[in-house]
């Protein structure tokens, strides 16, 4: 009964503050499950207002599965550029066209199919059981995590380890309004819970708040380690062009086009070195400037003052306006 009433708050609360997403109209069941599949896909890693303009163009340009699994893989990727870790559309164009090819054109309700699809992990398989298909299940996102630990004051590591806060979500009840359920606590979480400066005057909730009580709303992170890499970044110049290649080496921005690099395995001594962040891996750069160009295959040439015509990763854009700064 305690469930259902905490329920029933946050849900009466979201009723009247939740946010108005292209994702969220009024849909027929199918553009519902293609909407929910195309943003939690965009929404990883990546926030709501990032991801809306995004959103707008990818559904504009391709409305449906069928649309997405023979979608030409250039448009694709430019349809993308600019939400950054780009194996997720890879792996969206490949879901979509195992579902046209094995599920009879429509997204599977099964969580373990769901899960078995390319790119979609426990969260996404929870958070699409939910919202598309209206499951009693709670998907913990960040948002979501942020309110539980607060609202029960979870703060050892052993408590906020992703196993204790799956039993913690239990917390929280179900409702039969389970898509809205999930979406409400999401909201709570991005528009009062923030990280910094909660609004605990507007929560539903906060009259249990353990966190309020203690007036103590630091959250702490499990520590992830920042993982060190070396490269040596080659720039080769034709008048005012910059050479790139085909990544078919290193594990990110795979096929990508990129600076000819090779990883090192020791620290750089110079002082000239670039840092650039990727994930969790610190990239620590030494740039050599090169006259002579040999042998490299799938090398082309690209004009920095027409970045816009080409379709290239962030790290990629940065490095030539590092170059070009710094010229």
């Amino acid at each position: 009964m305690k469930d259902q009433i905490l329920a029933n708050k946050i849900l009466n609360w979201y009723d009247i503050n939740k946010r108005v997403l292209p994702w969220r109209k009024n849909l027929s069941q199918k553009k519902k499950q293609y909407y929910t599949l195309v943003s939690e896909f965009m929404l990883q890693q990546t926030q709501v207002a990032t991801v809306i303009p995004f959103f707008n163009r990818f559904i504009k340009n391709i409305p449906d599965l069928e649309a997405l699994a023979n979608f030409d893989n250039h448009k694709l990727i430019k349809l993308w550029e600019g939400l950054g870790y780009y194996s997720r559309v890879r792996n969206l164009k490949k879901t979509a066209q195992i579902v046209v090819k094995h599920f009879d054109k429509k997204l599977p309700r099964n969580y373990l199919d769901l899960k078995s699809l390319p790119g979609i992990g426990d969260y996404t398989a929870s958070a699409i059981s939910a919202i598309a298909f209206n499951k009693r299940i709670i998907p913990l996102d960040g948002n979501t995590e942020r309110v539980l630990k607060r609202y029960l004051y979870l703060k050892k590591e052993n408590e906020i380890n992703k196993e204790n806060l799956i039993k913690k979500k239990k917390i929280f009840g179900y409702s039969n309004r389970a898509s809205d359920y999930a979406q409400a606590l999401m909201e709570l979480g991005a528009l009062i819970c923030k990280p910094n400066n909660p609004h605990c005057e507007q929560c539903p909730i906060s009259n249990k708040c353990i966190a309020l009580k203690k007036k103590d709303f630091l959250l702490t992170k499990i520590k992830k380690k920042n993982n060190n890499k070396y490269y040596l970044l080659k720039v080769y110049k034709d008048k005012s062009k910059y050479l790139l290649i085909k990544n078919t080496k290193f594990n990110f921005l795979k096929n990508f086009s990129i600076f000819p690099m090779q990883e090192l395995s020791k620290p750089l001594s110079s002082t000239d070195i670039v840092n650039f962040k990727m994930s969790n891996m610190n990239m620590n750069i030494k740039i050599e400037h090169k006259n002579k160009v040999g042998s490299l295959p799938t090398s082309h040439w690209i004009d920095p003052k027409k970045l816009k015509n080409y379709t290239l990763p962030t790290f990629t854009k940065k490095i030539v306006r590092y170059l070009e700064s710094n010229k």
